[in-house]
C-alpha cells in the first residue's frame, strides 16, 4: 500500500519560510521522480516543483521559481519543499506525488497571511 503523509505547514507571515516534508512508504521511493502539487481553495490542483530519482534534475513553475526548492533524501524515503519569501498567493493545501501514479496524501496546509 502506497502512503504519502506530507507535514511541515503552517500558518506565516508575508516574506516568513516554510520547509514541508513528505514521507512515501509502499514503494522502492529511489526509483521515482516525486513532485509537489497544491491546491487552494476554489482552484483546481496545479504542479509545484519535480525532482528526478536521483535529485539530479528538478524543476518549478514560473510562479515558484527561485523561491522554493526541492529536494530529497533516499535514505529516508523523504521529498521535501524549502518555501522561501513566501507570499499571500501561496495559500493552498500541498501535496506531494509519485510522478506517474494517481497517488495523494491528505496533504499540508500553508496559509500566508498577515
Amino acid at each position: 500500500q502506497v502512503l504519502l503523509v506530507e507535514s511541515g505547514g503552517g500558518l506565516v507571515q508575508p516574506g516568513e519560510s516554510l520547509r514541508l516534508s513528505c514521507v512515501a512508504s509502499g514503494f522502492a521511493f529511489s526509483r521515482y521522480h516525486m513532485s509537489w502539487y497544491r491546491q487552494a481553495p476554489g482552484k483546481e490542483r496545479e504542479f509545484v516543483a519535480t525532482i528526478t530519482s536521483t535529485g539530479a534534475n528538478t524543476n518549478y513553475a514560473d510562479s515558484v521559481k527561485g523561491r522554493f526548492t526541492i529536494s530529497r533524501d533516499n535514505g529516508k524515503n523523504t521529498v521535501y519543499l524549502q518555501m522561501n519569501s513566501l507570499k499571500p498567493e501561496d495559500t493552498a493545501v500541498y501535496y506531494c506525488k509519485r510522478s506517474g501514479y494517481n497517488e495523494w496524501g491528505p496533504g499540508t496546509q500553508v496559509t500566508v497571511s498577515s
